[in-house]
């Protein structure tokens, strides 16, 4: 209940800020609302409102041929510096961006973690070879990209890994060895960026190495984790003797906790505001549903639909006014607020669902109630647990005493 006050109580410690739109800002949301909707018409019209987390099995190759159509217009990496292949917009230019490709229900990408991670990793940390092999087939949509940071005993404790990398003097290879788990769309990936340890003896922090590593080689075996809401796009992968070059480490070797962590700050970047977004077009779903059924005439129901509302309407408010930077811990504090708000939805769904709610169809056919409750049990734990987002508040935040570690 401490950590939960806390959070409301550092939701309020956001400096005021000016979220008025320029004139060239309000030009510019009309361009892309007007772009989408020339081009969300005939054939990708029927890809409106597919994918996203719990449905990247829908239409994936349909999407990646959609997302290189983006690519040709010049809708990818809108964020990147032009000299990167982006468009270099700014900040809440990136925003209006986000917004409006949510509001226009558009697919969800299929190359997150190249455009959005890797891609402004590589242009912060990586070398010059690297960003000329690596960028452009990102922002073309050439090359799929997942992430190897978790394993079975170092997940949120990411320091605890054990994936083991050395340099094969021989052939200027680095040759890994381990295991990664929860490794999302690695089935369908190209290459993975990989935190190995590749100083031996190391431990935590110390020694560990950020490696570009091919996925389709032998040595690499990917194992997809069927969940709950049908589909498998997280994965268990296998490193076996794979290999990759010796210069495709990103910034020093036995130093890449630092680039790892620098990735993790570009995790929940603007495009997370369009997520906002979407959860109020779900909530709009849960709405219609509990008028349809009666259920809005329940007092409580209305109470709790009510609250969803505003609450976040506070939660983009944030969001927004913490883009700025100067904002202590807004990372851990949005990802804490949005995770138990989605996951209070779905269980809001589910009371509004009725009996029926607890019945899928014929060959577990989910409807989308269902499947948002069963996914958002998920939110609290993927992307740092509450609890690890409470420590970083509870200890770099407020200043309070350190977790004893056993």
């Amino acid at each position: 209940m401490q950590g939960v006050v806390a959070t409301k109580h550092l939701l309020g410690r956001v400096a005021a800020m000016d979220l008025t739109e320029a004139p060239e800002d309000r030009a510019f949301r009309a361009e892309i609302r007007d772009w989408l909707g020339d081009h969300l018409t005939g054939e990708w019209a029927a890809l409106r409102g597919l994918g996203g987390p719990g449905r990247e099995h829908e239409a994936h190759d349909e999407r990646l041929a959609w997302n290189r159509h983006l690519a040709e217009h010049g809708w990818t990496a809108v964020g990147w510096p032009a000299e990167h292949g982006g468009r270099g917009l700014s900040l809440w230019q990136q925003v209006i961006f986000h917004e409006e490709y949510a509001r226009a229900n558009a697919p969800a990408g299929v190359n997150h973690l190249g455009e959005q991670l890797l891609g402004p990793t590589l242009i912060a940390f990586g070398t010059p070879e690297q960003q000329r092999r690596f960028l452009p087939e990102i922002v073309a949509v050439r090359e799929l990209w997942a992430q190897g940071y978790s394993e079975p005993n170092a997940g949120s404790d990411l320091a605890n890994v054990q994936t083991r990398a050395r340099l094969d003097e021989s052939t200027g290879e680095w040759v890994i060895d381990g295991q990664k788990v929860w490794t999302s769309l690695a089935h369908l990936s190209d290459w993975c960026f990989v935190v190995a340890r590749t100083t031996p003896g190391s431990a935590r922090h110390q020694g560990l190495s950020f490696l570009l590593v091919p996925l389709r080689q032998d040595g690499v075996e990917v194992r997809p984790i069927e969940q709950l809401t049908g589909g498998s796009e997280f994965n268990e992968v296998f490193f076996t003797g794979a290999r990759t070059a010796g210069d495709l480490v990103v910034g020093e070797p036995g130093r890449g906790w630092g680039v790892a962590m620098g990735l993790l700050g570009f995790e929940r970047g603007v495009s997370t505001l369009g997520q906002t977004v979407g959860f109020a077009r779900e909530l709009d779903g849960v709405v219609a549903r509990a008028r349809g059924n009666g259920s809005i005439d329940d007092p409580i129901v209305r109470d709790r639909l009510a609250r969803l509302r505003s609450e976040l309407a506070v939660i983009r408010s944030f969001a927004l006014r913490s883009l700025g930077g100067g904002t202590p811990g807004a990372e851990s504090i949005f990802k804490l607020a949005w995770a138990n708000w989605h996951r209070t939805l779905g269980e809001v769904a589910m009371d509004v669902a009725g009996v029926s709610g607890l019945v899928a169809g014929s060959s577990y056919d989910l409807d989308e109630h269902q499947r948002l409750f069963l996914f958002s049990r998920a939110d609290t734990l993927y992307g740092g647990s509450d609890e690890i987002q409470r420590n970083i508040l509870a200890e770099r935040v407020l200043g309070l005493p350190k977790e004893p570690r056993g």
